[in-house]
Order: C-alpha cells, then structure tokens, then sequence
C-alpha cells in the first residue's frame, strides 16, 4: 500500500506519449504512443485501467517567455475531455522536453522515430513532476 502509479501524458495533435511511474519507486518510464485518431481516449482510458493509474500528470506547455500559447490552449480542452476517465489531473509544466528527449534518444545512438521522442518527452515531463512532489 502507499505507492499508486502515475501516468503522464505529452499531448500533441498527431500522437499523445505516455510515460509511467509507481509513485514508490519514483523513476519514469517511456510507455507507449497512442495515435490521435478519434480512439485516442478510449486508448488512454484502457492504459489507464491497466495502470491503475490514480493520477494523470499532463504537460503542460508555454512559450519561452513562460506565457500560453494555441498549444496551450489544445491541452488544456484536452485535459478536460479526460475528466471523465481520469480521476485527478495535475498538469507539470513541459517547457523544452521535446528537446531533451531528442538529445537523449540521439546519446543511445539507434534509430528512433517521433513516437519515440513523445513517449521520451512524457517520461521526462513525469520525472519532473516525481522530482518536484517528493517527499
């Protein structure tokens, strides 16, 4: 008892990444890809059962200067069409993890697709947010 897993979703318009991670051990993991295509919450409804997953962490993304942007805007319409199948959404701030995720992938010098990079950029969002909500 005590720990629960988290799931952590990088939200595009083409594909959302997902990341996981058991709140004891507190190390996240790439997880999967899920295609937006008009499944894409029954897919990440079906993740989240099979996690059972207590808390949705959602990146969070804003412009360089720390401000909303039309990307921004999506996530959070987004976030609210997960209210029904996510019980607490808690969005963790995303700035730049497309990036480091990228850079990451390239260091393990094997091909890697853009799938790949979303479900990296999750991961790292997630880590943030085990970094940031230690005990």
């Amino acid at each position: 008892m005590g720990s629960q897993n988290i799931i952590c979703l990088d939200v595009g318009e083409k594909r959302i990444g997902v990341a996981v991670a058991d709140s004891a051990v507190r190390i996240a993991v790439p997880f999967d890809t899920v295609e937006v295509d008009g499944n894409e919450l029954a897919n990440l409804g079906q993740i989240i059962i099979d996690q059972n997953a207590k808390v949705v962490v959602v990146g969070y993304p804003r412009n360089q200067s720390g401000e909303p942007t039309a990307q921004t805007r999506y996530v959070e319409d987004f976030a609210k069409t997960l209210r029904d199948i996510a019980p607490d959404i808690i969005f963790q701030d995303e700035s730049l993890t497309s990036v480091m995720a990228e850079q990451r992938l390239s260091g393990y010098n094997r091909p890697y697709t853009k799938a790949d990079i979303d479900a990296q950029a999750a991961s790292i969002i997630l880590q943030d947010y085990l970094e940031s909500h230690s005990a």
